[in-house]
Parts: C-alpha cells; structure tokens; sequence
C-alpha cells in the first residue's frame, strides 16, 4: 500500500541519520560514486565542485537514511570543518586536501569567518543564523574555589555504575517539580549530556571546546580547545591529578585524555584504543576501581555505501585502561568468529566477514561480581556471528568474555540498502537494524534478586540474569523500526524501570500521510507507532502504566539558508532521568517533562522550542529544538538537558544547541 504522497513510500520520507551511532556528530558524507567527476586539485578547490564528486550522489537525493544537502547546512561552516578534520566524518574525507574540506565546510556552511584550519584564526565559524559566542563573550568565573563533593553530584554518564540514571538525593522534592523555571542558558555547537560535581558543571563540544562551567550560573570556569568528543565527561576523586579531581573524555583519533578537572591541564593521552580506520568513540568511558572501560563503535555502516570499501572487517570491542597512566591493559572483540573473504561485490571489490557489533553506549560495572556489560549493535554482512545485538559480559580483570547473550539472528544492516539504488555492499538479507543504542542496567527487583535490564530498537525490553545471561522476560514495549523502539536509555529507580519509546520513522510516516491512524497507508509489516514512556517491573517484565507522548505545540527553527523547518514528532527517543516519585523526559518536539513514577501522570512541561534565549555567553535569540540523546541531568536542585541536539534521525537540530538549567522558581 502507498502513502498518500504521489511515488514516495514512507522509508523514503524518514529523515537522513547516519546510524543510531550519529548522536553528536555531523552525519558523514558518502564516498563518490563511479561515475563522479574530478575533484578539483588544491589551491583551486570549489566547495560546490567538491560536493558534486564526493557526496552529491548519496545526498542529493539522500540514499537510504544520509542526510539532504538541506541537513548539512544546518552546520556550521567550522563545524563541518572539525567534523570532516577531526570528528566522525575524518575517516570519510581521508582522500581530500585541506583546501578541498575548507572549501566544501565554507560551500555548505557559513563561510563568514578568515581561513578555517589555518592554525591561527578562531576555528569557530558563525551560523548564518545563530551565532555561536567566541571565547570572549563568554563570562568567566571568579578566580579560585574548589571542586567539593556533595550529596546529589552526577558524575558519569548513567549516574552511577550501574547506569541506572536515577538521583537518589536531587536536591527538590516531587512537589517542587511544577515549579521548575528556567535559570541560565549556555549556547554551544553540539553539546552533550553534562555531568556535575559540588557546583562545577562539565561538557564536551562537538566543535572541540571543553568546558568546566559554574553549575550555579553558566560562567566559564575553564575551556580545553582541541578536544572533539562526543562522549559524556566522567569525574573522579583520585590521586593523579594535583587537585586530586580528574576527568576522562573520548575523543577523535579514538584516544582516551584525562584532564585535571579543577584546571583543564592534561595529565595524559592514551594511545589509540582501536586501529580500524572508521572506528569512533561514542558511548562514554566508564570508571571502576583503578581502570577505565572504553567502548568502542564504528562508522562501516556508512563508509560501506562506496562500491570500492572492502565492507566488512570491524568488531565492536570494549578496552581496559590503567587509569594513572592509561595504558592499554586488555581489549575484547565481540565478534568471535574470526573473519574471512566472502565474495566480490559487483564492483570487483573483496567483501570479508563476519563484521559490526560496535557499542554505541557507556558500559556498565558490576564491581561485586568483577564484570562488566556491554550491549552492541548489528551485523554489517551475511556471514554468521553471535555477537550482534548481543548482551555481553566480560571479566574485569582479564577481559575474557564470561558469557554472551544474543537476542537478535540475521540483523545484517549497512547503510543504502533501502530503496531503488542499493548499494554494491548490500548484505543479503537484509535486516532490521534493530542495534542496542541503550546501555544495559543492573538493579534489584521486587524478588530481591538482581537483574540487567536491556531495551533494543525491536521496542523489545529484556531481564537477564546478571550472572549467566539467561532471559528471564522479554516485554515488548514500542512498534520497533531502524529509530523505533528503545534508542539511547532507560532509567530505573528503587522500584521501577521507566522506558522510552522513540519510533521516529513511523512517526515521520504519519505526518507525511496527513492521517491520524497511519496503519491503513503503512505496509502491512509496520505497526502504528507507539511514542511514549513506559514504567516497568523490573522483575517480571510487567507493563505498570503507559504515557503516551502528547501532541503539542511546537517550533523549530527554520534552516538557516531558508526552506520549511521538517515536521515536528513527539518520538521520546532521548534518555530519561528519575529521582524519587518523578521522572524527567524529554521528546523531539522541544518538551520535557516530568512524570509521576507511580502513575505516569504529568506534573510539569516547558516547551524549549517556544521561545528564544539570550545565553549567558553571548548570543542572543538562540532558539531551542529537538531533545534527543542522553537526556536529563539531575544535580544539587537543578535539572539539565540539552535542547536543539541532532541526534539518529537528525530532527529538529539546530547546529547549535543551547544547554539548559532549570531550578525551582528559577532561583
């Protein structure tokens, strides 16, 4: 059956995304294609010429899920440039000159600023629409003061090690909830979930800016340049830093840096955690005792659209580092099958597997039983594997994979195998793409015995058992689709575990069709989209109330070289946050919400779309727009998200996003 737009189906509506991977980052470009003319020599690049021989033909139109020409110029110029130099696309723009990325970063973005790369003007590049602050617009804070521990500090990621995102001492009650008001607004380029200690405040930047900020007001404590991350910062007490405070970041180059938190000194670089050329650092390090646990993910999804691209020979792997010096002291593939030619694709190129698994999210540590878990991604070939939406944990201190749960066969997916033009390294056949974007979670149920949760992109919860990997119960919570499901986290508290349902692409579908019940234009496979959050019994798997996601007003910004801003959709595909009797949530269209954990009932909402923001370094009429990736933080009083962040399915980003901080009555 057909949608009701003339020769579109609705797969060809979905938004481009990169992967569930490109939460933080710039979508990368395709390799040419074939037939693509030459691209100009340096010293004579054309941005435009550049873009018609190296991308033009997987963005104009996009293939399968790429992003439009319409999407990259939502980035500015500066940021495509770290993107392309440093970030995620490094790998993708191996083959160009730096005039050649200079001259396509100005051609797509804002070409307003002097020479981009050339090592001595501002490397950030102004939006032509929203203007990100330059370092001197920026307020610092008052010399002096410490970092000090406090009850109610979010310092990693998940919140603790067991990533179960709750704060069990936020600093307000469930009654002072509707009266959360904005504080501070700190503009930034692609900004992450922050973490907070005492009153420092802690951020990567997409564009390569650290930030330490004052968690109170937005000042800037210190900056580190030069540090493109798009991993959440972790703080620790510890004793090899001067100020007795470090904090470890992953960033380009897939190296791992730690930091003297309290002033921005590095204290030391690891060598590369994975040789891969396309592999890449998204789900945050995570600390347990004296080492740090690394995961690490891939772009082959993508760099495997080129007919030329030998696709497949990455494995998702997790490393362990000494956290002193950070050496390397083990790392594990999950992929255990060793890998092998396959065949030639239809351009002569070798095609080898098995391949994928990458971890997209931050392990989890299980510090009583010396393991740790991971949850990985899909396969990229046909070539058989049981470590491809899988669940595995590996020992502490040795690395060795103490058992593997898979819970998904034959998930084989790479990039540009939708629609009419598949591409030479399609794998046969393909699959859903139903990777684990969420990092597992281990906590206590009802029953008193401990159970790791884990919700997939099927919409499929599962309890394992933490000590052998048996599935105790499966729950099917969302419809489930390449963005369905459960994408970037769940939280649980003492009682229970509270899931998010994304389904973005059907979502897309039914704002295509004009139609209030999408399933009489959908194919028959695909199920109406179920957005929403879900609480859970952790120990039965038993579905204890259901929100579904509300309509409701919402803006986004229109791109800045004009045209129609996309639809906007209700997905919850961010990661939600609990504290006790409440949970915070937000959703694609700008909302954020907080729920009562007991019922579901919604006790408070602030649109970040609906308005405009002056930060407090510098930029005026920022505006607000999606809230997708790792959602909430909950700190000392204060509730922190990011709004305007292009994550999977790239709805509703800005660019630019804008960091948020509400306190009570917005003192």
């Amino acid at each position: 059956r057909r949608m009701t737009t003339p020769r579109r189906t609705w797969r060809a509506l979905i938004p481009g995304v990169a992967t569930a991977l490109v939460l933080a980052g710039l979508t990368p470009f395709a390799a040419h294609a074939q037939t693509a003319p030459p691209v100009p020599s340096e010293g004579s690049a054309d941005g435009a010429a550049v873009f018609q021989a190296k991308c033009q033909s997987c963005h104009m139109p996009p293939v399968g899920r790429a992003p439009s020409r319409a999407d990259l110029s939502s980035r500015s110029a500066a940021d495509i440039y770290t993107s392309l130099t440093k970030g995620i696309m490094a790998p993708m723009a191996a083959s160009l000159t730096q005039d050649q990325i200079r001259a396509v970063s100005r051609w797509l973005g804002a070409p307003e600023r002097a020479e981009l790369g050339d090592g001595k003007a501002d490397p950030l590049a102004r939006h032509p629409a929203l203007p990100e602050a330059s370092a001197a617009a920026e307020i610092r804070c008052a010399p002096g003061g410490h970092i000090r521990a406090e009850p109610g500090d979010w310092a990693e990621q998940g919140g603790d090690a067991r990533s179960r995102r709750y704060q069990p001492t936020p600093g307000l009650t469930a009654a002072e909830v509707p009266r959360l008001k904005l504080k501070w607004a700190f503009s930034m380029t692609g900004g992450g979930q922050p973490v907070v200690v005492g009153d420092w405040l802690f951020a990567t930047n997409r564009n390569g800016r650290f930030y330490a900020l004052d968690a109170r007001t937005g000042c800037v404590r210190w900056m580190a340049d030069d540090v493109v991350s798009r991993t959440t910062p972790m703080v620790v007490r510890n004793t090899i830093s001067p100020s007795g405070w470090a904090t470890f970041v992953g960033v380009s180059g897939r190296r791992i840096r730690a930091y003297d938190a309290e002033t921005g000194r590095e204290l030391w670089r690891s060598d590369p955690v994975e040789s891969h050329p396309v592999a890449v650092l998204t789900g945050s390090p995570v600390v347990s005792g004296d080492r740090l646990f690394v995961p690490v993910s891939s772009l082959e999804e993508v760099s495997s659209i080129s007919p030329t691209y030998p696709c497949c020979t990455f494995s998702g792997s997790l490393a362990a580092l000494d956290l002193r010096t950070g050496r390397i002291l083990w790392r594990t593939r999950v992929i255990p099958e060793a890998s092998r030619p396959l065949r030639r694709n239809a351009a002569g190129t070798q095609m080898f597997g098995p391949a994928g698994g990458a971890i997209w999210s931050a392990p989890t540590a299980d510090a009583g039983r010396g393991l740790v878990y991971v949850a990985t991604g899909d396969s990229y070939t046909d070539a058989e594997t049981t470590g491809a939406d899988a669940v595995v944990a590996m020992d502490m201190a040795t690395g060795a994979i103490r058992w593997r749960r898979q819970v998904t066969t034959g998930d084989n997916f790479i990039m540009g195998c939708q629609g009419p033009r598949a591409a030479a390294n399609c794998p046969s056949p393909v699959g859903p793409d139903y990777d684990f974007g969420a990092s597992p979670i281990l906590m206590r149920g009802a029953d008193d015995r401990d159970v790791l949760l884990a919700g997939q992109k099927s919409g499929l919860v599962y309890g394992l058992d933490p000590d052998s990997g048996e599935v105790r119960w499966t729950t099917a919570v969302g419809a489930g689709s390449a963005l369905g499901g459960v994408e970037w986290g769940m939280s649980a508290d003492l009682r229970r575990l509270y899931v998010p349902i994304s389904d973005v692409g059907l979502l897309y579908a039914e704002a295509m069709t004009g139609v209030a019940d999408p399933s009489a234009s959908l194919p028959a496979d695909h199920r109406p989209a179920k957005p929403g959050l879900s609480a859970l019994d952790p120990a039965t798997g038993r579905i204890l109330w259901t929100t579904p996601a509300p309509k409701a007003p919402c803006r986004y910004a229109p791109p800045p070289r004009g045209g129609t801003p996309p639809p906007c959709l209700r997905a919850q595909s961010a990661a939600p946050t609990a504290i006790p009797d409440v949970v915070f949530s937000g959703t694609m269209d700008g909302w954020l919400r907080a729920y009562d954990a007991r019922t579901g009932r919604i006790l408070w909402s602030d649109s970040t779309t609906a308005r405009t923001y002056d930060t407090v370094n510098g930029v005026r009429g920022q505006p607000g727009g999606s809230i997708d990736g790792l959602g909430p933080t909950v700190a000392h009083g204060r509730v922190y998200v990011m709004s305007g962040f292009d994550g999977a399915a790239r709805v509703g980003g800005n660019g630019m996003n804008v960091l948020l901080a509400y306190s009570v009555d917005g003192r």
